[in-house]
């Protein structure tokens, strides 16, 4: 079996959206969350692999250059339904929202593998980035407020 340069960057292009979203979806598994290493892995995967069908995967289909292919369409409905994911992860539970931030991450780790699919490794690479950053940066600070409001209440009173 022999294996065509273009082929091996396709499958680069997925390989690095796996890793990219197993990344995050390692990070949301160590929190306990709902979508964790291997939904977040499949998600920003299957982005990558519907982007590269829809930016490469039709051109044998034309018929003549009079026609031309719309590489965004499936894109589009990548991200309408992972929206459509997305939703089913937010709750309403005694008057408090939850999920939001899962349904985020399933959003953002598509937009990651549909950035790998396209070949926009340094732009995946540093959301990537950005989103863990910002899980994590939000996760110290919430543990620094915890800490400060456990202490004002364990003051006693003067």
């Amino acid at each position: 079996m022999n294996i065509d340069s273009e082929t091996l960057e396709y499958m680069l292009r997925i390989f690095v959206a796996a890793l990219l979203g197993g990344a995050i979806g390692l990070e949301r598994e160590y929190r306990d969350k709902a979508a964790g290493f291997r939904t977040l892995f499949l998600v920003s995967m299957g982005s990558a692999l519907f982007m590269v069908l829809s930016a490469h995967g039709f051109a044998d289909g034309l018929i003549s250059p009079k026609h031309s292919l719309d590489v965004s369409r499936i894109a589009a409905q990548v991200v309408s339904g992972i929206g459509f994911i997305g939703a089913g992860a937010i709750m309403l539970q005694k008057n408090t929202v939850r999920g939001l931030t899962t349904a985020a991450s399933i959003w953002v780790t598509a937009a990651i593998g549909l950035a790998c699919g396209a070949g926009m490794y340094l732009i995946a690479v540093s959301s990537t980035l950005l989103v863990l950053l910002g899980l994590e940066a939000f996760n110290f600070i919430l543990r620094k407020l915890d800490r400060r409001r456990d202490a004002m209440m364990k003051k006693p009173e003067k």
